[in-house]
């Protein structure tokens, strides 16, 4: 897929457009020029005024901890229906690697357990700089591991384990997804909202939408610099799309926006994943930017994606799920 587009603002929606607008005229200082903490604050308080209001109601919404290897204990949080013996979607929640928390993403969880049927795991695995690679994704694996271990003492049918996450956090969800195939550890499915895959950032998408469409090339950078060194970009633990070998991986739900400096390289492994046998379910959702499934307020497109990504959580999950009879 290539975007050789005069005008690439043109693909925008009317929603996305004037978010867009309000953003540049509120003249906000880029992320790049603050402190990780500042940055921090910023997403958390801001997050939740673009997303759905109030959050979307869940029977049970539970705050507990997650020892890492290194004996930290991560803070997580469940979303869950009422019923026992659920399926668990584990979640790994977008911002670079340095920023993003329970809290800008709570919302999207609360949609993915309330139209999933399951039950969701929401994780604040450990951001860089302070944390540099890889323990956002040692974190991740061990909090998959351990749900898959203790899991049932939460009421989790450790059977049925997916892994998700976007943006970053679909970085970390596609690794986590090829490790689990490697230990033998089945997972139903592997969710990914525009996940970055490569190792450079050098598709055309990357040029085209390099600023002024939610996610700048600066902001990139400036994550991608807090979290790993240039010389480990090449890891597949950092670009999946660098693994030796994609095959016998969970079936995979891609969601990515149009107007997203990332759309290539998740068309990409879209394409690798399929190239290597493994079922691909692909949606690109036009006129939307990058970040626009956490902006459910001021980018309706959001709702749809949640519906869809959920309709991929729930067939994943009932494939075997002979007591209810469907198949």
């Amino acid at each position: 897929m290539s975007h050789h587009h005069a005008n690439p603002r043109s693909l925008l929606n009317t929603a996305t457009r004037n978010l867009l607008d309000r953003v540049h005229r509120a003249g906000r200082p880029p992320m790049a020029v603050m402190t990780p903490e500042q940055a921090r604050a910023f997403y958390d308080l801001g997050a939740p005024m673009l997303d759905l209001q109030p959050p979307p109601a869940v029977d049970r919404v539970a705050d507990f901890l997650i020892p890492a290897r290194d004996g930290h204990l991560l803070s997580a949080r469940l979303y869950a229906p009422k019923t026992a013996n659920l399926p668990v979607l584990l979640y790994l929640h977008g911002g670079g690697f340095s920023i993003g928390s329970l809290t800008t993403h709570d919302v999207l969880c609360r949609q993915l357990s309330r139209l999933g049927h399951c039950a969701v795991v929401s994780l604040d695995y450990r951001l860089a700089p302070e944390h540099r690679f890889p323990t956002a994704l040692h974190d991740s694996w061990d909090a998959l591991n351990w749900l898959h271990q203790h899991g049932q003492t939460l009421g989790l049918n450790v059977q049925q384990m997916a892994i998700g996450g976007d943006s970053a956090g679909g970085t970390l969800s596609a690794v986590c997804a090829l490790m689990a195939r490697d230990a033998g550890l089945n997972l139903r499915l592997q969710l990914l909202f525009y996940p970055g895959t490569t190792a450079h950032q050098d598709t055309s998408s990357h040029r085209t939408f390099s600023e002024g469409f939610m996610l700048d090339k600066a902001t990139v950078d400036w994550f991608f610099g807090n979290y790993i060194d240039k010389t480990e970009r090449d890891d597949w633990r950092f670009a999946p799309l660098n693994a030796p070998d994609h095959s016998g991986l969970a079936p995979a739900w891609i969601g990515l926006a149009e107007c997203d400096p990332l759309v290539d390289e998740g068309v990409q492994y879209a394409d690798t994943l399929r190239m290597a046998g493994v079922a691909v379910d692909l949606e690109i959702y036009k006129g939307v930017v990058h970040g626009f499934i956490t902006m459910g307020r001021a980018i309706p497109d959001a709702l749809q994606a949640h519906a869809d990504a959920a309709r991929a959580v729930r067939t994943a999950f009932e494939v075997t799920d002979t007591r209810s009879g469907r198949e």
